[in-house]
């Protein structure tokens, strides 16, 4: 016995074959047609409305979102621009106005500091050019002058105050000093001959801020001028305005001024703030800048360097609010090209339905015939192409069917391929060399059998018989070569064969077994005797072709490839097998059936003794049960086999075709 331990690969899914006992004519008819929901799934894909309707909504929607993106780009360009420009004109604006209060102040307090310093006649005359002064200029509500020896503390020399605001803030004198005190080393710098600027408002219920002015200097002693100003005339350049929010910070990023109060108060610190580090990087007095804010929202900034105290004007602006418009427009154009495409598609419906009606019903009618349905029920409709075509469709399909009734008349006394290829004139008179697997089977005890039957009941089996044995050959691919009596010759290979012929002859073989066991186990039921075949394969070059006169032709093959596959089908009775197959059929299919090898035989014709093979099954048969040995298959077919009497069996009888070794 051959038994390879290794199983080659193969496109062969026995499952395939063996699934419900060959239930073939669903299998056939699963192969030849398509079912009914393929076709209606087909037809609501690719209907005519549709793509009508999806051609002129893509045309829409593209040419659509290309203009609302272009605008939008444009628009937002637009919009950025006028926001930049607004910017840097208000902190333009601003820093100027700030820069005049703040020098404006300067020098007030210089000259207030001169005349304090000077000798009042009387007291009197003292309070009456300090409520001057104060009425002046309401903003300043103290100004004092303190001296610094070296880098010691301030000391107070000298201040005035403004009484009415005092008296409105419920504060007294001493509270301004104490504020000086507290922050006094914020304004070392001012020893420097610098001009500070701080935010005085911590621990304060309304913001003020102080101005260190360098005064008088020499080489042991400073004095300055030390101003407190209340924030009501600075905060209105900084009231809030539109999307935009300014503020003011002084050099060490500190908020002087801002819209929030409680950012006032609180005296914030902006110095980490992405357009404060620009601001105080920059060599020019103003820029601007895209950035990140602590809330991940981007924002574009605009920074104006104020000289007076090295302070600066900061203006930011959410880009979500500038660009806020622009979503609004893009929002209402995507409503209008909605409500424009549903009016357009409601259009594109109507026509595409008039143009397509007449398309759809030439479909169905093409399912129709698909379907072997050769009658059509269609009238044109129009006097277009479409109707033109409608009326050469109906009489196609009135060709079809009177060609089909010749096909299906010739289908019944040849094979169904070789019927569809005289029919359409490609199977020519002669032939060609081809290499296929030739298969011979016959009944065994036929001709007793048939002694015990009538006539009509001869023809009945043999018709229910063939019936099964030929649905195995189509599954596989096979053709029906001739039928010689109960015996039937078949090949793969001849005419266009999917798969390997010869793998494809043995898988229809053992489909026969199989299908016969089923058919004999029918027959027992039925009191019937038990049918044996025996089946012999070969694999080799014939010629194929029509063979006959130009009156009567028959397509077949013939060659020594032929007369050897029927020498090994007589060889089934004496080996006591139902398959046997060729040496040159086995080097084909070799790894994939388990074989049994044989005795040598000559075969007349053949000078050299030839080897056969039983075929017991496939490797990849999933079935558990199924034979593993030639013994288990004569057990499972029936086989009486007798190993003395095949002995004695004397191949000289009758015609001398075999010789056993």
């Amino acid at each position: 016995m051959e038994n390879n331990t290794e199983k080659p690969k193969s496109d062969f899914k026995l499952e395939s074959y063996f699934k419900e006992k060959f239930d073939i004519t669903s299998k056939r008819q699963g192969r030849n047609s398509r079912s009914k929901n393929e076709v209606e799934d087909f037809q609501f894909k690719w209907t005519i409305q549709l793509k009508l309707m999806g051609l002129v909504s893509l045309i829409f929607i593209v040419t659509t979102a290309a203009i609302i993106t272009f605008a939008s780009i444009f628009f937002r360009r637009d919009a950025r621009l006028r926001i930049e420009e607004h910017n840097i004109k208000l902190t333009e604006l601003i820093g100027l106005t700030i820069q005049e209060q703040l020098n404006l102040t300067v020098l007030k307090a210089k000259q207030m500091a001169i005349t304090i310093e000077q000798d009042f006649k009387t007291e009197e005359q003292k309070k009456l050019f300090t409520k001057l002064f104060f009425d002046t200029d309401s903003d300043i509500v103290f100004l004092g002058i303190y001296s610094s020896e070296g880098v010691t503390d301030f000391k107070y020399l000298n201040a005035v105050y403004n009484l009415e605001y005092l008296k409105e803030k419920n504060l007294a004198e001493i509270d301004f000093q104490n504020l000086i005190r507290f922050n006094s080393d914020k304004f070392k710098e001012v020893l420097n001959d610098r001009l500070v600027i701080q935010n005085l408002s911590t621990g304060q219920k309304f913001p003020v801020i102080g101005i260190a002015i360098p005064y008088t200097r020499d080489l042991l002693k400073h004095n300055v001028i030390i101003a407190i100003l209340k924030l009501d005339k600075i905060l209105k350049a900084f009231e809030t305005r539109g999307i935009t929010e300014t503020f003011m910070v002084n050099e060490e990023g500190r908020i002087l001024a801002h819209p929030d109060l409680h950012k006032i108060l609180s005296v914030e610190d902006m110095s980490k703030l992405p357009i404060v580090i620009e601001m105080f990087k920059s060599g020019s007095g103003n820029g601007q800048i895209r950035f990140k804010g602590e809330d991940r929202r981007d924002y574009i900034g605009n920074f104006k360097k104020v000289k007076v105290g090295n302070t600066g004007i900061i203006a930011t602006v959410r880009e979500d609010l500038v660009f806020s418009e622009v979503y609004n427009i893009q929002r209402r154009n995507i409503l209008i090209v909605i409500i424009a495409l549903c009016v357009a598609i409601g259009g594109v419906f109507f026509i595409a339905k008039r143009i397509s009606n007449p398309i759809l019903k030439l479909l169905d009618a093409t399912i129709e015939i698909g379907k072997g349905n050769f009658v059509v029920n269609i009238k044109p409709e129009t006097h277009d192409e479409v109707g033109l075509l409608t009326e050469n469709f109906i009489q196609m399909s009135k060709g079809l069917k009177e060609r089909e009734k010749i096909k299906d008349a010739l289908g019944r006394f040849v094979n169904p391929a070789i019927a569809e290829l005289v029919t359409t004139n490609e199977l020519k008179l002669g032939g060609d060399n081809k290499l296929c697997t030739i298969f011979f089977s016959d009944i065994r005890g036929f001709t007793a059998m048939s002694e015990k039957l009538s006539p009509e009941q001869v023809v009945e089996f043999l018709n229910e018989y063939m019936t099964i044995m030929v649905d195995c050959i189509d599954l596989t691919f096979g053709i029906v070569d001739k039928f010689i009596g109960d015996a039937i010759m078949a090949t793969w290979g001849a005419i266009g064969s999917l798969g390997n012929p010869a793998e494809n002859g043995v898988n229809a073989a053992l489909m026969m077994r199989n299908v016969l066991i089923d058919f004999n186990f029918k027959r027992k039921k039925e009191g019937k005797p038990a049918v044996k075949m025996g089946c012999g394969l070969n694999y080799g070059p014939v010629v194929a072709g029509q063979i006959g006169s130009l009156n009567r032709l028959e397509y077949t093959v013939i060659g020594d490839a032929v007369n050897l596959a029927s020498r090994i089908e007589s060889l089934n009775k004496p080996f006591g097998t139902d398959i046997l197959i060729s040496s040159d059929l086995y080097a084909e299919v070799e790894g994939i059936f388990i074989v049994e090898k044989m005795k040598e035989i000559t075969v007349k014709g053949k000078s050299e003794p030839q080897v056969i093979y039983a075929v017991i099954g496939r490797y990849d048969d999933p079935d558990p049960s199924s034979p593993k040995t030639l013994a288990e298959v004569r057990t499972l077919v029936g086989i009486d086999y007798d190993t003395k009497k095949f002995q004695k069996f004397n191949p000289n009888e009758e015609e001398k075709k075999y010789e056993i070794k």
